[in-house]
């Protein structure tokens, strides 16, 4: 799917206020769903995709990676996309990375699948893998935890 698409079908829902879209023509196929927090003054913001240029307003996309979590120097991977999470390349292969293991910026850590394409993630920092939060085949939301990494 082409990503200046994506990125129009997610300033449509914005601009819309709509809280689900889908998307059909003869080579593809997209449902966008988001939640509305019902304490929010005003509607929420739509995820962008990750690397994605900010639509209009000159906003930055959000971050993928890490954010602070209330354990000292361990920071939640979170999804840059919404996908199938596979922590292997295939289903009888060794996982990218297992509790224990050492991470660059540059190590692929698992596979988000969306619309039948394999995006390989990476970790995005340095780090020891703390904890791997979903299984392989489970649905991922975008900015969902995938995993604990300590980078102190």
């Amino acid at each position: 799917m082409d990503l200046d698409l994506l990125q129009r079908l997610i300033a449509l829902m914005k601009e819309g206020e709509l809280t689900e879209l889908e998307y059909e023509d003869e080579e593809s196929k997209v449902r966008l769903s988001r939640k509305q927090d019902l304490a929010l003054a005003g509607p929420a913001a739509p995820p962008a995709p990750a690397g994605a240029v900010a639509p209009a307003h000159g906003q930055p996309a959000a971050p993928a990676a890490a954010r602070p979590e209330t354990e000292a120097g361990v920071n939640l991977f979170r999804a840059p996309m919404v996908g199938t999470f596979y922590r292997a390349p295939s289903p009888e292969a060794e996982p990218y990375v297992q509790v224990g293991d050492r991470v660059n910026p540059e190590s692929v850590i698992c596979i988000l699948e969306a619309m039948k394409v394999m995006n390989e993630i990476k970790a995005e920092m340095s780090g020891e893998i703390v904890a791997v939060l979903l299984e392989s085949g489970e649905p991922v939301e975008y900015g969902q935890p995938l995993f604990k990494i300590r980078t102190a």
